[in-house]
């Protein structure tokens, strides 16, 4: 902003990142991924175990539990976190590059095994309805299921390359249905069971020729006591899968965010005990092991609704309802799959170990289409080799889920004593301080069974030993290949005419085309130029209340003789950008960050506080100038640009730096 009213160009930075959310709305994305687990997970672990496999699927539940501790403490401590952040701090970027190659085998194969899932849930229930309706017509399970997969993936791919991004609140009313189907199929099995009664399941597992895999060639490795709890506990790991997502919605929560942070972590383990681990155990008490391992191997919890006591059409009607909140979940991680792949491949990409080919912007929809091209071709592929075989998706998803949370698990300890002098809100439990160091034995110990469930599944899972091993290995070469590309680029530096599009910036011609988008009945102007110097900015973050207050945040460079059009943000203006982000994360509120040009940042902040409305302007310390004469160049850009005669309203000027403020007061 410049004191030639002809010049009023403005870039706005998108907000969309900054928008924070409830505990609820965060549990519900977590659990839309990681509660779609109990509608395969219980049929996959029977084919592998037998009749054993409810109290394995619950122990995993309850061992959930404790991972959730895990990444707790990793959210902690990255604000924007995740397994490739994780590793990257505790065992450099070779680790996290094999460690994110792991992670997107995960989230690659959550598309088609839960697309696959609902098709397979889709056509049990057409087989029960079509009949009904004098439409005498089989339904091929497997071939509807890969058939309607891959139209739920030709869907989303679709929809994420317009950028249609996962809503929160469409997250939250599908666990609300979801959760008011699990309460009447739990009420409803309890009343069949009380009436039935019940005989528990063994806990001895008895494992398939299959489920052995390589072990059937070691004689003297036996499938008994504690190998086979440990080979049983393998089998059912990938009830585990969709923990990554919190690290990365954990940005996205609200202030306080700790303490929702907490109540999101309770809420998604109470959920997953109840939906998955009950639900499961209560299908093995009340359906025949022979319909489990058959008719409802693939439908479940569909079985479950069929097979309790009640009149038919009640039973029917109970099946549609799992059916359809099935679906919603089940279909709702599809697109997790796609918007977490590509998140955390734009997130690597950040660090230099993606080429920038990868993260070329859509002409009209502004993605990075080519990320998202390439999640949708790997994900139809795999639909198709699978041939909606739900066992073997299951086998190959279970590696990518055992790796990333292992790599989890190994990094938190080790940054246990490389940040032994930071301070940490929370720490994982179980812990011996020593010397300073609080030794993580809780951590020691997960990450012992995580180790000896990853080893025996290298042996007991051919598929998802061969096919994550390619996998993990394929995306590592392309990651070593792009850091090294991305270093001779760096050599050989050329402007990037795209830069200002991937910082997600808009042009507005007047401040005034901003002030419409502002909301609060208060607001206060925080001006910002050193990304080291965010004082008072945190002091704003700390105190405010974002439901009642905007915060404009403005970047304001000087430049002397420029024309309007020709301007271009410099590295420095980014780094400026991304801390007031990352600061703004921190914190869990949202702010309105502006850049503008200017002959006089003074001029700049006067003018902004003005058009916007602003009641208070607030300013970190000068060590150039100091806080009073700041105060004083205020008050008179403010006196000059205010018009004769005009009655304005007190605005409180304030200059915070490290305890200590001073301020003046603008009429």
């Amino acid at each position: 902003m410049v004191v030639n009213p002809r010049f009023k160009q403005v870039f706005v930075l998108s907000t969309a990142m900054l928008s924070f959310i409830s505990f609820w709305k965060a549990a519900s994305i977590v659990l839309c991924d990681f509660g779609s687990s109990a509608y395969y997970a219980g049929g996959i672990a029977m084919n592998a175990f037998g009749p054993a496999f409810p109290w394995f699927i619950m122990g995993v539940m309850l061992f959930s539990g404790l991972m959730l501790g895990v990444y707790t403490e990793s959210c902690l401590l990255f604000v924007r976190g995740g397994v490739y952040v994780v590793v990257r701090e505790a065992m450099g970027k070779v680790m996290a590059k094999l460690s994110v190659s792991a992670l997107i085998f995960d989230y690659t194969l959550t598309g088609p095994i839960s697309s696959v899932t609902a098709g397979l849930y889709l056509g049990g229930l057409l087989e029960n309805v079509l009949p009904l309706m004098h439409i005498n017509w089989h339904v091929p399970a497997r071939a509807f299921a890969v058939v309607f997969a891959l139209l739920v993936t030709g869907y989303f791919w679709r929809e994420n390359i317009r950028g249609v991004e996962e809503s929160a609140d469409n997250n939250l009313k599908i666990i609300s249905f979801v959760t008011l189907v699990a309460v009447v199929l739990i009420g409803w099995a309890g009343l069949t069971l009380y009436h039935r009664g019940f005989t528990l399941p063994p806990f001895h597992p008895v494992f398939t020729d299959k489920a052995l895999g390589w072990t059937v060639h070691f004689p003297w490795l036996k499938a008994v006591g504690a190998l086979g709890i440990i080979m049983a506990f393998g089998h059912s790991i990938l009830a585990l899968s969709g923990l990554e997502t919190l690290a990365q919605v954990y940005r996205e929560i609200e202030d306080p965010k700790f303490e929702n942070l907490k109540k999101a972590v309770i809420t998604i383990f109470v959920f997953s005990v109840l939906f998955t681990g009950l639900l499961t155990f209560m299908s093995s008490l009340i359906i025949p092991p022979d319909l489990v391992a058959g008719k409802y191997a693939d439908n479940l919890l569909s079985g479950l609704a069929l097979e309790l006591d009640g009149p038919y059409w009640a039973r029917l009607g109970l099946q549609t309802m799992v059916v359809i909140s099935g679906a919603l979940m089940l279909v709702g991680a599809v697109n997790t799959s796609f918007v977490g792949s590509n998140g955390v491949l734009n997130r690597v990409a950040d660090d230099g170990i993606l080429h920038d080919w990868f993260r070329h912007l859509h002409k009209k929809y502004g993605t990075t289409y080519r990320i998202i091209n390439l999640v949708a071709i790997t994900q139809i592929l795999i639909i198709l080799i699978s041939r909606g075989d739900i066992f073997l998706l299951g086998e190959a998803y279970s590696f990518g889920v055992l790796w990333s949370l292992t790599f989890d698990t190994l990094s938190m300890i080790i940054l246990r004593f490389k940040k032994r002098d930071e301070e940490q809100e929370w720490r994982f439990p179980f812990n011996v301080k020593s010397g300073g160091v609080y030794l993580p034995i809780g951590l020691v110990a997960v990450l012992l069974v995580l180790l000896a469930a990853t080893g025996m599944n290298m042996l007991t899972k051919k598929v998802a030993t061969i096919g994550g091993v390619l996998f993990t290995v394929t995306f590592f070469t392309i990651f070593h290949i792009s850091e090294k590309m991305n270093e001779k680029k760096a050599q050989l530096y050329m402007p990037d005419e795209d830069a200002d599009e991937k910082m997600n910036l808009r042009s507005e011609s007047d401040i005034a085309k901003v002030v419409p988008e502002l909301t609060g009945t208060r607001r206060i102007l925080v001006p910002v130029r050193n990304p080291n110097n965010l004082v008072h900015l945190a002091a704003v973050l700390e105190t405010v209340d974002d439901e009642t207050t905007d915060i404009i945040v403005l970047s304001a460079k000087i430049a002397k003789g420029i024309q309007s059009g020709a301007e271009t943000m410099s590295d420095e203006d980014r780094e400026v950008f991304s801390a007031v982000v990352l600061l703004a994360e921190k914190y869990g509120k949202t702010v309105k960050p502006i850049f503008v040009f200017s002959n006089d940042p003074f001029f700049s902040m006067a003018q902004v506080a003005q058009a916007a409305g602003a009641d208070e302007i607030v300013m970190g310390v000068s060590g150039s100038t100091g806080a009073e004469v700041q105060l004083e160049r205020l008050a008179m850009a403010w006196g000059m640009l205010k018009k004769p005669g005009e009655p304005g309203k007190p605005v409180l000027a304030r200059v915070v730096w490290e305890g200590r403020q001073m301020t003046f007061q603008l009429s």
